[in-house]
């Protein structure tokens, strides 16, 4: 596990950019997977292995490059890494980008599921509030403690491992009919 670790962080140090989408996009699809199998509990006769792809290409495409993207952002907006500025960066993040973010990643999923702007606005209008109360149970804490102990070019990859399970929730809620 340890060589693992180290061949990671050495393909981090070279292609940030790059190794933090790739691991963003898988652990999307991982969560998709979870959603599936434990959440949904369709079993592997009947996993929809297109909508894994459409997760990871989500994950790819979406959420690391603007989560990646953001924190870069972020980091330049409130400079430091003290309590306090941990506590700042986690105000704008969950007042500011979580409600914007988890809008798109609702219509980008429904979009990619096909439905009309008409089913899609129900369906944000359904789910929306939903995940966004949701999401204020568990992130405000992760995101704390990632603003003020993980270096930057790390945050991805952290927020995306405890994000497995908030993956498997959005997942979840943003397939189901």
């Amino acid at each position: 596990m340890a060589g693992l670790w180290r061949g990671y962080q050495k393909l981090l140090a070279l292609h940030p950019w790059k190794v933090q989408i790739i691991t963003a996009g898988s652990l999307v699809g991982v969560g998709d997977v979870i959603s599936q199998q434990l959440v949904e509990r369709k079993g592997l006769r009947a996993h929809d292995g297109k909508r894994t792809m459409k997760m990871i290409g989500v994950g790819f495409c979406f959420v690391g490059p603007v989560v990646g993207g953001w924190y870069k952002v972020l980091d330049r907006l409130i400079p430091g890494n003290s309590k306090t500025v941990a506590l700042k960066k986690m105000l704008v993040d969950q007042g500011g980008f979580a409600p914007c973010f988890l809008g798109g990643f609702l219509m980008i999923v429904g979009f990619l599921n096909g439905l009309s702007a008409e089913a899609m606005w129900a369906k944000i209008k359904r789910d929306y509030k939903d995940a966004l109360i949701t999401n204020y149970y568990i992130w405000p804490a992760v995101q704390i403690a990632n603003f003020y102990y993980i270096p930057l070019y790390h945050r991805l990859a952290v927020v995306q491992c405890v994000a497995i399970v908030w993956n498997s929730y959005l997942s979840w809620k943003a397939n189901k009919v």
